[in-house]
């Protein structure tokens, strides 16, 4: 097939709008949608920094090669790039490695952050989970990690390479659970909270496909790798509950986040943000302790219990 642009041999066919792509036109068709995400979702300025979670794979590489291309020295905002080892062996060090490399090769500011500095590596929370699904914990340590080193650069924003495919599948996780209160902290925050780094999504409206298609296309590389423990998430039955939705009808991906932001001014006038206090690790919490050290404390009790 040829690319409906200018003829040349199409790489791709985007079903929910019934064109053929070339390369250079689709990866110009993911730029300006991207984009202008950024321009809607954050406000920056001469000397602010922005941080970037950078996992190595397909989508946050793609996010911050995208935030490092618009921002970075010309215009006077430093690009920091955050990565997270959850202590998964033979999984994570091969995409830190990736991150480096690419920081090192763009002038980008790459930081580490280990689950080691919390005492836990997911390789030892894995097999004591118990009921709970080792993404459980590995959400909330990576968060925690993510925010505080977010803090301790002064980003005014962290971005995460969050897809369309992954809002959709959490809008319809929280519709079907219930959980309005969690629905209306989705990103991207327009709301600061003390302690808080809001975050912004500038991949929200490109599907996975599309991610992983400009990652071949551009010949960036970034890791394929696949978590030992990602069978074990909840998410995955959304996946295919959502997947299943768009090969029916193309497009259900959009109109799923489409309706979710006709909802958000609704949910941030009925939820408002709970007041912040600190945590004992100084993270905000609504309670006295915070999410993740209740979970770090239940996690190394089962570690000290099975060794």
């Amino acid at each position: 097939m040829r690319c409906d642009l200018c003829r040349n041999d199409a790489v791709t066919f985007v079903r929910y709008n019934g064109t053929h792509l070339c390369g250079e036109h689709f990866m110009r068709y993911v730029d300006k949608r991207v984009k202008k995400e950024i321009r809607k979702q954050i406000h920056v300025y001469n000397g602010d920094k922005l941080a970037v979670a950078v996992s190595g794979g397909k989508d946050s590489m793609v996010a911050l090669k995208m935030i490092a291309s618009v921002f970075g020295p010309r215009n006077g905002v430093e690009v920091h790039a955050i990565t997270i080892d959850e202590g998964i062996e033979g999984y994570r060090p091969p995409s830190v490695d990736i991150v480096r490399r690419y920081c090192e090769e763009n002038d980008i500011f790459f930081h580490l952050r280990s689950f080691k500095e919390l005492d836990v590596t997911m390789d030892e929370i894995a097999p004591i989970s118990g009921s709970s699904s080792p993404c459980t914990y590995c959400g909330v340590f990576r968060r925690r990690l993510m925010n505080d080193e977010a803090r301790k650069i002064g980003a005014k924003y962290l971005a995460t390479g969050h897809n369309l495919d992954d809002m959709a599948q959490s809008i319809m996780m929280n519709f079907v659970r219930g959980d309005v209160e969690r629905l209306a902290r989705l990103g991207p925050h327009e709301k600061i909270q003390p302690g808080l780094i809001p975050r912004f999504l500038p991949l929200r409206t490109i599907p996975e496909k599309e991610t992983l298609l400009y990652a071949l296309v551009s010949g960036m590389e970034f890791w394929d790798g696949e978590c030992p423990y990602w069978q074990e998430a909840l998410r995955n039955q959304y996946r295919d509950i959502v997947d299943d939705l768009e090969d029916r009808s193309p497009g259900s991906k959009f109109s799923i986040l489409s309706s979710y932001d006709t909802l958000r001014p609704m949910l941030y006038r009925e939820l408002p943000p709970s007041n912040l206090k600190l945590c004992e690790c100084g993270e905000p919490t609504v309670g006295n302790r915070c999410k993740s050290c209740e979970l770090l404390a239940e996690a190394q009790s089962r570690i000290r219990q099975k060794s």
